[in-house]
């Protein structure tokens, strides 16, 4: 008995504890308020995704849906009429939403009037300016990435001051049930110059063990199943690399399902591979000049080989692979559409230029589009790939 009095103290220690790590984290004066959901100039995210319809799948069934899986969709706009400016100037309110958040990167999810959800991630740091420039790359080159998108302002309604850091004080002390108490809906937070995100409109599939997929997984396409051709392959392999995208493993890119209809005793009609997490890119240490211009795009030239195992982690998933010559039109093709106006806007519209911290210097937009037109030059340039 006494034994158990003492847990029952030493749990209502926690919950106490909790209680007011939360009060303190939590809200400032109430303020008047527009309705939950109103927005002015909200940027244009896709509407209703099927990611809440997530469907796992046997090991077996998975393997199937890797040969048949396409990495490549032809862009709805031609590339070179992209426009990466005229969405970031935007405002939009939302309601905090209770949920587990993995990483260091001080983020929040929040559900709009329409029962949509968002995550946010906001602070100075790099991983906000770096995501949404290589998510908006990705997507205008025809390739598959959620959408992200720099917000002037986000105001959240229920949100603690410190979401990021409430919510992990709420998982170790395992305080959900009391926090949902806590919350009042009637107080906001602003947030400023924040990355939105929004899933792919695609329905994300799983096994019982397995999230998402692997590099060294993309051998296992196969174009007589009906899976992407080499070229595409080589393509989004060239893409990986010229990003730096060195965090690669395997929760960080995503198996999803693009087919509105999928009966459940059927297979999915349209298996597709997509990068989930690209916040780690243009550096390799996140957004770093200098470090991103000294990282190659080959590793032999001459043999058209690429690598990331002089990246962190030996490049993770990404081991060595050949590119082939079609490979290497395929990409290159679809990299020389861009201008540098447009490459312009790309890394202003997510806030390349801008100071981040009270001690980061700022590397001028210039210097960024210089150094992404020599990397694809270095793909582009010089003699063919040897025939496989």
């Amino acid at each position: 008995m006494w034994h158990l009095s003492r847990n029952g103290v030493w749990l209502a220690g926690i919950v106490v504890v909790a209680g007011v790590l939360l009060a303190f984290l939590m809200f400032g004066i109430e303020q008047p308020t527009p309705p939950v959901g109103q927005a002015a100039d909200e940027p244009n995210i896709e509407a209703k995704p099927l990611r809440k319809d997530k469907r796992t799948v046997t090991d077996e069934q998975r393997s199937e849906l890797l040969q048949r899986a396409q990495v490549w969709r032809r862009p709805d706009a031609p590339i070179s009429r992209a426009k990466f400016e005229g969405r970031n100037l935007g405002q939009l309110s939302c309601k905090f939403k209770i949920d587990d958040l993995g990483g260091t990167t001080p983020k929040f999810d929040c559900t709009l009037d329409d029962g949509d959800e968002i995550r946010i991630k906001y602070g100075n740091g790099p991983e906000a300016p770096a995501e949404t420039a290589a998510t908006r790359l990705l997507r205008t080159l025809g390739f598959g990435a959620d959408d992200v998108a720099m917000v002037s302002r986000v105001r959240c309604f229920g949100c603690p001051k410190e979401p990021f850091s409430t919510m992990k004080s709420v998982e170790i002390t395992r305080a959900e049930a009391l926090f949902e108490h806590i919350v009042d809906y009637n107080n906001h937070e602003d947030f400023e110059w924040v990355a939105v995100e929004r899933k792919m409109n695609a329905r994300p599939v799983q096994t019982k063990g397995l999230e998402g997929w692997a590099f060294f997984e993309l051998d296992r396409v196969r174009r007589e199943k009906g899976g992407a051709p080499r070229a595409h392959i080589d393509g989004l392999r060239m893409m990986a690399v010229l990003l730096a995208h060195w965090d690669n493993k395997a929760e960080n890119q995503r198996l999803v399902c693009l087919s509105r209809d999928w009966p459940e005793d059927a297979p999915c009609p349209e298996p597709f591979l997509l990068l989930q997490d690209v916040g780690a890119t243009f550096g390799p240490t996140k957004m770093d000049l200098d470090a991103w211009q000294s990282v190659s795009i080959w590793e032999d030239r001459t043999a058209c080989t690429v690598s990331m195992r002089d990246l962190p982690f030996d490049g993770a998933t990404f081991g060595r692979a050949t590119i082939t010559e079609a490979g290497r039109q395929f990409i290159g093709g679809l990299l020389t559409q861009l201008s540098d106006d447009q490459l312009t806007e790309l890394f202003t519209s997510a806030r390349f230029g801008e100071r981040r911290g009270l001690f980061a210097t700022t590397t001028p937009v210039a210097d960024w589009v210089r150094v992404f037109t020599q990397k694809v030059r270095a793909i582009t340039d010089g003699p063919a790939c040897p025939q496989p």
